[in-house]
């Protein structure tokens, strides 16, 4: 909590925005977010959520003892651009698993109930799975990030990554065999 005082101590000298129980990001600093979120593609219904990110990382930083950005400002707005990135790559990926979903989709569509009994039965299955195997299944599958990416953003050799998958996928397999969904 070495930031806080830091903070305070700017907000005092003018250099900061965030006073003793008050807000990190002054009305000015917040429609600077607001605009560049904007001007960055971001939904208007959208647009708190990125406030709302930019005001926690910037007390994240302080409480993690390291000092407050020269100018408040100016990191708020570099920020919210990169959060604006970031919305543009969620949502292309989740364009892209569309196109991938509706790839697979057969011709022929199975009834609802069948649609119905497969995602039951998958949803079952991926309850019952620890949560490291669970997490690459849904990281790899539904979130269509690579192996490369689920190892680096865990923190886990890739070889770790593929024996989760491979075991979940076994598991969630022999879960629908016994559920007699396949």
């Amino acid at each position: 909590m070495r930031g806080w005082p830091v903070l305070r101590g700017r907000a005092r000298r003018g250099r900061g925005s965030y006073a003793a129980g008050g807000d990190p990001l002054d009305a000015a600093q917040e429609r600077r977010v607001r605009a560049v979120l904007a001007l960055g593609g971001v939904p208007q219904a959208d647009l708190p959520d990125g406030v709302q990110q930019v005001r926690l990382r910037l007390l994240e930083r302080a409480a993690s003892g390291r000092e407050a950005p020269r100018d408040v400002s100016a990191w708020a707005a570099v920020v919210a651009s990169n959060l604006a990135m970031d919305w543009h790559r969620a949502k292309r990926r989740q364009e892209r698993l569309g196109e991938r979903l509706a790839a697979l989709r057969p011709a022929e569509l199975p009834s609802g109930e069948e649609t119905s009994l497969l995602s039951l039965a998958v949803a079952r299955g991926l309850d019952e799975l620890p949560d490291a195997q669970r997490q690459v299944v849904v990281l790899r599958f539904y979130a269509d990030l690579p192996v490369r990416s689920i190892a680096e953003q865990l923190g886990v050799p890739e070889g770790t990554v593929k024996s989760r998958l491979h075991t979940a996928v076994r598991a969630l397999r022999a879960r629908l065999h016994e559920d007699e969904v396949v």
